[in-house]
């Protein structure tokens, strides 16, 4: 029986210089949409925001917008972090493009779907530098008179949502730090969407141990995707793996708007959520946990009706 490959079961392969080939193309990609057509109950269209760091968005709306009056209603705004582990995928993948439509289509809102720079290439905080800047963007979209029409005409700045999954909800929390002292006007994010958020550790939880040998996400496969994006020299307790851990970045936790969190009990991570869950109850922060009994990590990517149960999920959050 030979040893078990983290790096095959990702289908990277490791180059001497420390980054990585991504050998298998995981997630197909999806062009973006920007003209309805028969049927289509979303449309998107690609941005680029920083074309040195190749960093841009995909923004989705919904074809029939809700009206008032005659007048079209505003939506709310979510902005989007997508799930890999910090080392894959990217708005245009299959995964990425379909929840975000399903977001937009079902809430109704307006997705704005942000890409960041992978790791190992480029470490943490990077992704959260990129989110950051994504965050900005929407903003400086809302204050030009030319900004980004489809923001400007059906956006309600004063509703906004950060919605992540995976590291995507790790990358939400930690810029919901940043932009808590940041004049963000007109943009208000009035709460956070962590759909299974990515956080780890040193010291092994029960459900590591558990469910260490998962199919989808085994324990050597997150170990090494957390020493891929972490900054070199840190293990697992550094607070952007383990923000449980004590340390003056609590004074920040207290700061962070409301959250939903979302997981499951076959989650390999679900006690370090349900620990971070604790940790934002006990900093002040309002709350509302959902873990469901029945569920492995990432099961609403690949079952339709969980898929559809987290968005609905999110939706009563955002419009509650």
């Amino acid at each position: 029986m030979s040893a078990f490959d983290p790096y095959a079961h990702l289908g990277f392969s490791k180059n001497p210089d420390g980054t990585i080939t991504r050998l298998l193309s995981k997630s197909p990609t999806v062009e973006a949409n920007p003209e309805p057509s028969p049927g289509t109950t979303v449309v998107s269209k690609d941005v680029t925001i920083n074309a040195e760091k190749k960093t841009w968005v995909r923004i989705f709306r919904p074809t029939k917008l809700p009206s008032n009056d005659n007048t079209v209603a505003r939506l709310p705004i979510v902005i989007y972090f997508h799930n890999g582990g910090f080392v894959l995928f990217s708005p245009n993948g299959i995964d990425s493009h379909k929840k975000c439509s399903h977001i937009a289509d079902d809430v109704p809102s307006i997705v704005v779907s942000a890409s960041f720079r992978l790791a190992p290439e480029h470490r943490l905080p990077t992704q959260y530098q990129d989110a950051y800047d994504a965050v900005l963007w929407v903003k400086n979209q809302l204050n030009n008179p030319n900004g980004e029409k489809w923001l400007k005409d059906y956006g309600d700045p004063s509703r906004c949502y950060l919605y992540g999954s995976d590291c995507g909800a790790n990358i939400a929390f930690n810029v919901s730090m940043q932009t808590a002292d940041t004049d963000l006007r007109p943009l208000r994010i009035r709460g956070l969407v962590l759909n299974q958020p990515m956080f780890g550790g040193e010291k092994r939880t029960g459900s590591e141990l558990k469910f260490a040998a998962d199919q989808v996400l085994p324990l050597p496969v997150l170990d090494l995707l957390w020493s891929m994006a972490l900054p070199k020299g840190t293990d697992r307790d550094h607070r952007y793996c383990n923000p449980m851990v004590k340390g003056p970045h609590h004074d920040n936790v207290k700061k962070v708007a409301k959250c939903l969190v979302v997981g499951f009990n076959g989650d390999i991570m679900v006690d370090r959520q349900q620990e971070f869950v604790t940790m934002l109850v006990k900093c002040g922060v309002q709350v509302e946990a959902r873990f469901d009994q029945v569920g492995f990590h990432d099961i609403d990517m690949v079952d339709p009706n969980r898929a559809s149960a987290v968005v609905n999920i999110a939706k009563d959050f955002i419009l509650g």
